[in-house]
């Protein structure tokens, strides 16, 4: 498809304010709501145009999935020691992985709202077919640009050298994240303790096979 085809959502600062403010609405109503919440309650939510809201996402599965991807990002934005992306400018990188680490699956252990937006997709998956879809067609570098970020740094920098970015960053995740997502979903947590043993474990294992030095 030529260039002039695709039609870019918009782009500036005052885009992007309307953006996040259509994704927090749209978060809101997709709890409370499900994926069925109509595209016309979204943008008077949002305090825009529904023209406003297409102009940016384009479908509600664009936008549903925007939203996911916004939830999954939240423990690992910005640039301090304890978040992925502080880990590019990290001395120590074990530790700093590790205190990055033990954040994010604190937060996801304990944020009852990105749990509730994991069970929202496996519920609205059955019933809207096309959200998975929308979702599968999208590599586990969209949905996770922070983590993806972070890991194409690291390379960059030649202290991690990664082949494939959507393996390693479904490695990180089954290492870090996947087994409390799977023990919640049962209705059951991975104590303490345990926690601290797979978070320590994990990263070694991802370093060890993705460091510089491995042959």
């Amino acid at each position: 498809m030529s260039s002039e085809t695709v039609k870019r959502p918009p782009s500036g600062p005052r885009a992007e304010a309307k953006r996040q403010a259509i994704v927090r609405a749209a978060r809101e109503l997709f709890l409370r709501e499900g994926f069925g919440v109509g595209m016309d309650a979204i943008a008077a939510e949002a305090g825009v145009s529904k023209v406003t809201v297409y102009n940016h996402f384009g479908s509600k599965e664009a936008l549903f999935t925007a939203v996911i991807t916004s939830a999954l990002d939240e423990p690992l934005a910005g640039a301090s020691p304890a978040t992925l992306e502080g880990l590019t400018e990290a001395e120590d990188l074990r530790a700093a992985f590790i205190d990055a680490a033990r954040a994010w699956v604190h937060a996801v252990r304990t944020n009852r709202e990105v749990a509730a937006l994991r069970n929202l997709i496996a519920a609205e998956a059955h019933r809207f077919p096309e959200l998975g879809h929308a979702w599968k067609s999208h590599g586990p570098a969209s949905h996770h640009p922070a983590v993806a970020g972070a890991l194409r740094t690291l390379a960059d920098q030649g202290r991690l050298v990664i082949p494939d970015l959507e393996t390693a960053i479904i490695q990180l995740y089954a290492l870090l994240v996947f087994p409390h997502m799977v023990f919640g979903s049962y209705g059951t947590q991975i104590d303490d303790d345990l926690t601290n043993r797979l978070v320590i474990g994990g990263v070694d294992m991802f370093l060890d096979h993705y460091g510089p030095n491995q042959t």
